[in-house]
């Protein structure tokens, strides 16, 4: 390595970016591409950081694995700082294999957390969770420490494991208060905080409750049987039947718990899931199909009786029913609680992450503008979308959760 190589990776070191410039700015070997763009980054300039990585992956030869690999998990940690969330995990997998091969232990790290945060942004829970470094993060530097004791906070608060939470967030907020950074520190206060705002409200007969985290986690573990909105699930007395693809047996479920322990008309049903005020004979046929496939998935905890009025939910005398909504309703809710962690989100990684239409998400963020909610930057394929953060709430809920495939 020559002495301006040297000199400019120490400023980059220190945080110095234009001293690192300065060295290495005119020169477009390998080596000097990767500490441009390491430089352009940290200067905040994210799409030139990103083309100077990806040169420099390329041009690093075939010797010079461990570099190439180095290059490899800048970029990502680049594009996920852009909100990029399109790029494939494998190329970074194979980074962090490579450098855990020339005991690079470090920077192997930080490429399994950039995709484990990324399956985190995505909903994609079950692969986060796989993904998520679990060994040789007491040995790694403190602020490595503290982001994947950030990342295994937030997902045990998406799972409702808020025991499990407390503990990552107490770990992050040490190895935060040592590294010495203070984002990191006030993002695990931050995130301690919310464990005490309301995550979700429960409805029993129009009467409304907020609850925290650990609330909403006991009551799932009660012989309650619960209709979550959150998740749009039925869960408890020992049911679990996820209907997050299944939009319109959620909604009759919904109406039937909002009715319970009474019955729910057949209009209001067929208005809410199939949205129409003039049913006809082929509507209400279709109620009747409908309703009979919920029936069979809650046979085992409870019944859905017909009544002159319409359909009444029953369940033994042992259980009752009740109805969990989250604190925040409406369709740009998640869209809300995405752009409200204060990063810029482009079109595109908000529609991946809400696995909906790019023109969907279009029109939601339009109506948001519109309303003085969110604004954008830039123009074209650079603009990107901003919004305050939501306060008096937690979020944890209203961020999307895809459900595993299959």
């Amino acid at each position: 390595m020559d002495a301006l190589i040297t000199a400019a990776a120490r400023f980059l070191a220190a945080g110095d970016a234009l001293s690192a410039l300065q060295r290495v700015a005119l020169r477009d070997d390998a080596p000097a591409l990767a500490l441009r763009g390491i430089a352009m980054a940290q200067l905040g300039e994210h799409p030139r950081a990103r083309e100077l990585l990806r040169q420099a992956a390329k041009a690093f030869g075939p010797k010079e694995a461990v570099a190439r690999a180095r290059s490899i998990v800048a970029e990502a940690e680049v594009a996920l700082a852009m909100r990029d969330l399109g790029d494939p995990t494998r190329p970074l997998l194979q980074a962090a294999a490579t450098l855990d091969a020339h005991d690079d232990r470090a920077n192997a790290l930080q490429a399994r957390l950039i995709a484990a945060r990324r399956l985190i942004l995505l909903g994609r829970l079950d692969e986060a969770a796989e993904a998520l470094p679990t060994q040789d993060v007491d040995d790694a530097p403190p602020m490595l420490g503290a982001m994947v004791g950030l990342a295994s906070a937030e997902l045990a608060m998406r799972a409702l494991r808020s025991g499990d939470a407390r503990i990552a967030i107490e770990r992050a907020l040490v190895a935060a208060q040592r590294s010495g950074v203070a984002a990191l520190m006030a993002e695990a206060n931050d995130l301690r905080a919310s464990l005490d705002h309301p995550a979700a409200r429960r409805v029993d007969g129009g009467q409304v409750r907020p609850l925290r985290l650990d609330d909403v986690e006991a009551l799932l573990a009660s012989s309650l049987l619960v209709v979550d909105a959150c998740r749009r699930a039925i869960r408890g007395a020992g049911l679990h039947v996820d209907l997050a693809r299944r939009p319109v047996l959620f909604a009759l479920a919904r109406v039937l718990a909002e009715s319970w322990p009474g019955d729910a008309d057949r209009a209001t049903l067929i208005l809410r899931a199939f949205r129409t005020r003039y049913a006809d004979e082929t509507h209400r046929a279709r109620l009747r199909v409908e309703l009979g496939r919920l029936r069979a998935l809650i046979d085992p905890v409870a019944r859905i009786e017909a009544t002159h009025k319409g359909f009444a939910l029953r369940v033994a005398d042992e259980h009752a029913v009740t109805l969990l909504v989250p604190p925040m309703e409406g369709e740009t809710a998640s869209l809300l609680a995405l752009l409200a962690d204060g990063a810029a989100w482009s079109t595109s990684a908000l529609a991946m992450a809400l696995v909906a239409s790019q023109r969907t998400v279009q029109r939601a963020l339009a109506e948001l503008e519109a309303a003085g909610r969110v604004r954008a930057i830039g123009q074209a394929r650079a603009k990107r979308w901003l919004a305050p953060p939501m306060t008096g709430i937690a979020t944890i809920l209203l961020l999307p959760a895809q459900p595993p495939a299959g």
